[in-house]
């Protein structure tokens, strides 16, 4: 399993807003997030730490990143 950056929304920001963490390449498209929130007061991810997520590729203004959009099952 590879450790990559994938990026993750923030609810309640009024904005998109996107958090670069750690995740595990489970399989092609299927990450598990290991990164926590350095400050998990002011921050309130839309897929948990832990969580099990479907990555698309997304244009962002820094370029071409994983994004996780979706809850997956193994």
């Amino acid at each position: 399993m590879n450790q990559r950056t994938i990026y993750v929304a923030l609810l309640d920001d009024g904005t998109d807003v996107w958090r670069p963490v750690d995740a595990k390449e489970i399989r092609e498209g299927l990450f598990r997030i290991v990164s926590a929130p350095s400050n998990p007061d002011d921050e309130c991810w839309e897929f948990e730490p832990g969580s099990l997520v479907r990555c698309e590729e997304r244009q962002l203004s820094g370029g071409s990143v994983l994004v996780a959009v979706a809850r997956a099952t193994a």
